[in-house]
C-alpha cells in the first residue's frame, strides 16, 4: 500500500500524536518543536498528549564560503556545539567560529523573542523530552538539536516526526532513546513531497500556536482545524 500524503502539518501532527499515545497524561513529558515547520506538528502532539509545548531553536554554524557544511550549531539556552572533525580537518580558527556563532546567536535570540515573548523556556532537566519536526531528510538539524539538548540534562529524548527517510530514521536510533517516524517511504524524495500543503510556517503562526496551547481559552483560532490526512 502506498504511503499516505498528509494534508498539512497540523494533520500530520495528529497522526504522529496517535503513535505517541503511551506518553499521554504524564507529568514528566514536555514537547519541544523545532521552528518553524515543527511547531504546527508539535502543537497537535502536545495537545493530544496534554503536555507542555515550547520551541527549541537551533541555528547551524556554516563554514564560511561553504555555508551548507555545518561546523556546529547554537541552540536555545546559550548552547553551542561543534562538529569537531570538521573544525579540525579544515583548521577553522576560534575567531571564525566565534564570529559565525555571534551572528547566528543574534538570529536565534531574535526568534526566541518573537516566538516566546517574555515567557521563560521550559525546564528540561530530568524530563522526558519529545523533540518534534515536520520531517527528516538528512537529519543534520535534528542531530544538532539532540546534541545541544543533552546539555540541558533531560531524561529520555524521543525524536518524533511525521515522515523521514528510512536511513535517517534508523541512524538516529543510535543517538537518542527512541525515534518515532509515522511513515518512512522509499524512495523518500523530500519532506515536502509527503504533504499536500507544505506552505512555509510564519513567525506569526508560531506565536499564535504557542499562545493558544498555553492559554487555549484566550486565543481564538484563525482557521478551522484540519481534518485527518489523506492520500
Amino acid at each position: 500500500m502506498a504511503p499516505k500524503h498528509f494534508r498539512d502539518r497540523r494533520a500530520a501532527g495528529q497522526v504522529l500524536a496517535a503513535k505517541l499515545a503511551p506518553y499521554a497524561n504524564r507529568s514528566d513529558v514536555v514537547v519541544l518543536a523545532l521552528p518553524r515547520g515543527g511547531v504546527p506538528v508539535g502543537y497537535e502532539v502536545a495537545r493530544a498528549l496534554r503536555a507542555p509545548l515550547d520551541v527549541f531553536v537551533v541555528r547551524k554554524l556554516g563554514v564560511p564560503g561553504y555555508e551548507e557544511l555545518a561546523m556546529g550549531a547554537v541552540a536555545s539556552g546559550d548552547i553551542r556545539v561543534l562538529n569537531d572533525p570538521i573544525v579540525r580537518d579544515l583548521h577553522i580558527p576560534d575567531y571564525v567560529i566565534d564570529r559565525v556563532a555571534a551572528e547566528e546567536g543574534e538570529e536565534l535570540a531574535r526568534r526566541e523573542r518573537a516566538y516566546r515573548g517574555g515567557r521563560p523556556p521550559l525546564d528540561m532537566r530530568d524530563r522526558t523530552v519529545i523533540l518534534v519536526d515536520d520531517g527528516l531528510a538528512t537529519g543534520a538539524t535534528m542531530r544538532a538539536a539532540v546534541k545541544a539538548l543533552r546539555q540541558h540534562e533531560p531524561a529520555p529524548i524521543i525524536v518524533a516526526v511525521p515522515t523521514a527517510s528510512p536511513e535517517t530514521c534508523e541512524e538516529l536510533k543510535t543517538e537518542v532513546d527512541e525515534v518515532v517516524c509515522a511513515i518512512t517511504p522509499e524512495p523518500f524524495y523530500a519532506v515536502g513531497y509527503w504533504y499536500e500543503d507544505f506552505t512555509q510556517t510564519t513567525d506569526q503562526e508560531v506565536r499564535e500556536l504557542l499562545a493558544r496551547h498555553q492559554h487555549p481559552e484566550e486565543v481564538q483560532p484563525t482557521a478551522s482545524a484540519p481534518g485527518s490526512p489523506n492520500g
